[in-house]
C-alpha cells in the first residue's frame, strides 16, 4: 500500500467515525455535562440553548424554556449582520428578569468559538444598546456602554473594526422598526466560557455596570477535531451539529427522553434502538420545545388581536387545540393530507378546514406562487369577513404558514392592524409594508423562519404587475386535490 493509498484510507476511516451516532451521542453527553458545570456555577441565570444545535447540549430539567435564534451566518466574515428577521428581541425581558443568561451553543472543528456567539451576539447586544440609545436620548447614563466586545484569538482586530463600523446603520433600522424595545437599567455585554476556560468569569452583582450574556461553547477543541476516549468511543468536536447526516431522525427531544437507555446501549444495538425511538415517537406525535421544527401551540398575531395564527400541523392534530378554538377556520398547506376528518367533533358546522397541497423543490416555489398563494387569501379574507380566525398551518409553521400570513397581513389589514374587508390594491403596497407585517408576526411567534424563497415569491405575487389578477380573482372551489393539489371540507362529516 502506498502512501497516496494509507491516507485516502485513513480520512475515509475518520470521516466515518465523526459521523458514527455512537461516537456523536457519547460526545454530547460529555459536553452537556461540561454545560451543567457552568449552569452550576451560574445557578440564577437562565440557561438558553441556540437553535439548533444548542439544544442537544442543555438538559430539559435546567433549561429555560425559551429559546434563541442566533445564526453563525450572521456572523460570517463579510457577511455581518443584524438581521431583523432574527432579531431575538424574546429573550430581553428574561435578561432584565435575571440581570442576565447563559446561552449554549457548539462548533464544530477547526474553531473554538462559533460565530454565532463570536460575533452573531457581540453585534445584536451592540446593536440593541446603540438602538435603545437612539430611541431614549436623554434617558440613560452618559457612561451608557455601546462598545463592541468581541472574543480576543476569535475575531481580529481588523474584522472586529470591519463590524463596529456597521454598527451604527443596524442601530437606526432597529430603532425604526416595528419592534418594541423594553426598557434596560444596563447595557448588554457579551462575556465567553469554553471548556478550555481555566476559571469561570466572576459575574458583577445585580446593581451592576451591565447584563451579562454568557456565552458557552460547549464543545472541546482537540487536535484533527477528534480524540479516543477510554470509555470505547471517539469524541467529535461539536456533534449535535448538522444532526440530519447522522441523528437517524433521532431529535434533542427523544435523546433527553430517553438519555440513560440510549448512553448504556452498545455500539451494535444503538442504531435499532435509535430506529425504535423515533418511530414511537412519531406514531405518538411526540413534539416538545427542544424540536426546533414544531411549534407547541398555535400563535395569534397580537398586532391583529389574534385573528391571524400559525402553527404546525402536528399541534393542529391535537384535540385540546381544536378543542379550545370552536370559531376558527383552519387552512392547512401540507404535502400530505393532514388526516383531520378524526376531528370533526371539535369543529362547529359553520367551519372550514382547507387543505392546499404543498409540493417539494422548484416545484413547490412555482405551485406557492401560482396555487397557495392565489388560493389562500380568497379563502382567509372570506372567513375574516364572517367574523371567524383563521389559522394558518404548514409542515413546520415556521416557513410556509409564514409567507402565507405575511400576505395576508399585508393584503387584508391596515398599519394599525384594524382588518380591512376590501383589501389593499397593489398601488397600497410595498417593500416596507410586507418587511413591517413579517415584524408583526415575529413579534408575537420569534420562531418564524421563513425562507428567503417563500418571501421572494411573496413580493412576486403581492408587488408584480400581475397581482391585480392573481390575486383577487381566484375563488376557493371544491377540487380534487389530485388534480389541483386543493381540498376543501365545509363541514366535516
Amino acid at each position: 500500500m502506498d502512501a497516496r493509498q494509507a491516507t485516502a484510507e485513513a480520512l475515509a476511516e475518520l470521516r466515518k467515525e465523526s459521523q458514527d451516532i455512537f461516537n456523536r451521542l457519547h460526545s454530547i453527553a460529555e459536553d452537556a455535562l461540561f454545560v451543567e458545570q457552568v449552569h452550576a456555577h451560574y445557578p440564577d441565570l437562565p440557561l438558553l440553548p441556540n437553535m439548533r444545535c444548542g439544544a442537544w447540549y442543555t438538559d430539559p430539567n435546567i433549561v429555560s424554556t425559551e429559546r434563541a435564534y442566533f445564526k453563525s451566518t450572521d456572523g460570517h466574515t463579510n457577511n455581518w449582520s443584524f438581521n431583523l428577521r432574527r432579531p431575538n428581541l424574546h429573550i430581553l425581558p428574561l435578561v432584565i428578569k435575571h440581570t442576565g443568561l447563559v446561552l449554549v451553543d457548539s462548533t464544530r472543528a477547526g474553531k473554538r468559538i462559533p460565530d454565532a456567539l463570536s460575533k452573531t451576539v457581540p453585534i445584536w447586544c451592540s446593536v440593541i444598546n446603540r438602538a435603545i440609545l437612539k430611541k431614549s436620548v436623554g434617558n440613560h447614563p452618559h457612561n451608557w456602554d455601546t462598545t463592541l466586545y468581541t472574543p480576543p484569538g476569535a475575531v481580529s482586530s481588523q474584522e472586529h473594526s470591519q463590524i463596529e463600523r456597521k454598527l451604527d446603520a443596524w442601530a437606526s433600522e432597529l430603532a425604526a422598526s416595528f419592534y418594541e424595545l423594553p426598557k434596560l437599567d444596563y447595557p448588554l455585554r457579551p462575556i465567553w466560557i469554553t471548556p478550555a476556560t481555566s476559571a469561570f468569569p466572576r459575574l458583577p452583582g445585580a446593581h451592576s455596570a451591565f447584563y451579562p450574556i454568557v456565552c458557552v461553547s460547549a464543545s472541546k477543541q482537540p487536535v484533527d477535531g477528534v480524540e479516543r476516549r477510554a470509555t470505547g468511543f471517539a469524541y467529535i468536536q461539536g456533534s449535535g451539529d448538522d444532526h440530519e447526516l447522522w441523528s437517524m431522525g433521532l431529535t434533542p427531544t427523544i435523546f433527553w427522553n430517553n438519555h440513560d437507555g440510549i448512553l448504556r446501549s452498545g455500539r451494535s444495538e444503538l442504531p435499532n434502538l435509535v430506529r425504535s425511538l423515533v418511530s414511537d415517537s412519531s406514531d405518538a406525535n411526540m413534539y416538545s420545545p427542544n424540536d426546533h421544527n414544531q411549534a407547541l401551540k398555535a400563535a395569534p398575531i397580537e398586532r391583529v388581536s389574534g385573528l391571524l395564527s400559525i402553527c404546525s400541523v402536528a399541534t393542529l392534530r391535537s384535540k385540546p387545540l381544536l378543542a379550545a378554538h370552536t370559531e376558527i377556520a383552519f387552512l392547512c398547506l401540507t404535502f400530505k393530507d393532514p388526516e383531520l376528518s378524526g376531528k370533526a367533533e371539535f369543529l362547529k358546522e359553520d367551519s372550514v378546514i382547507l387543505w392546499i397541497q404543498t409540493l417539494p423543490g422548484k416545484k413547490g416555489q412555482h405551485h406557492f406562487l401560482n396555487t397557495v398563494l392565489p388560493r389562500s387569501l380568497p379563502f382567509i379574507q372570506s372567513h375574516l369577513r364572517k367574523g371567524c380566525k383563521v389559522c394558518i398551518v404548514c409542515e413546520t409553521g415556521t416557513d410556509v404558514s409564514v409567507g402565507v400570513c405575511v400576505a395576508a397581513l399585508a393584503k387584508h389589514f391596515r398599519a394599525d392592524g384594524s382588518f380591512y374587508p376590501r383589501g389593499n390594491e397593489q398601488g397600497d403596497l410595498s417593500k416596507d409594508i410586507l418587511k413591517t407585517r413579517l415584524q408583526w408576526i415575529i413579534s408575537s411567534y420569534p420562531q418564524a423562519n421563513p425562507s428567503r424563497t417563500t418571501l421572494k415569491r411573496v413580493n412576486d405575487f403581492l408587488l408584480s404587475p400581475a397581482f391585480a389578477l392573481s390575486g383577487t380573482s381566484s375563488s376557493v372551489g371544491v377540487q380534487s386535490p389530485l388534480s389541483s393539489g386543493v381540498s376543501q371540507l365545509s363541514p366535516i362529516a
